[in-house]
């Protein structure tokens, strides 16, 4: 005389999966709108000169980039050009933008920015030494060239 009843009959309900394609579609728009592809565009063809010590950049948001090779629109000639941001610069305008870059960071973070030269490797060493002139100039002495992987 037992006063409890198995009810074998009874399963589990099946998991609900109707509110699975709004999840999906709620990550899938947040990442979209999260990532950034690129940061700037490319005025100048550059090819990177390849070398064989080659070390990472620890923290990339720490980072100026600076481009110097030829432009990549032919109406402008052949001779190399700087690029800061998305637009053709010339050496005087290195100053104030290494300044207005050391403004929108913390003021702990300014001695770590590192500027990085990203020079076509058919660039004649005389322009590169002269953005070197004007980065010391502005007191930014922490200078790095990017090079592609060598063998």
């Amino acid at each position: 005389m037992s006063r409890f009843k198995d009810k074998g009959g009874k399963s589990t309900p099946p998991i609900s999966t109707a509110s699975l394609p709004d999840i999906i579609f709620m990550l899938l728009f947040f990442f979209m709108v999260t990532t950034v592809m690129r940061e700037t565009d490319l005025l100048v063809k550059i090819t990177l000169p390849e070398a064989t010590e080659v070390t990472k950049l620890e923290d990339k948001a720490l980072v100026d980039y600076i481009y110097v090779g030829p432009p990549s629109n032919k109406a402008l000639g052949t001779e190399p050009m700087m690029q800061l941001n998305d637009q053709f610069a010339k050496l005087e305008e290195i100053d104030p933008w290494v300044k207005a870059n050391e403004e929108r960071r913390d003021e702990v973070l300014r001695p770590k920015i590192t500027r990085s030269l990203k020079v076509d490797k058919d660039t004649y060493m005389k322009f590169v030494t002269d953005v070197k002139q004007e980065l010391r100039k502005s007191n930014a002495l922490k200078i790095n060239y990017s090079t592609a992987q060598g063998r």
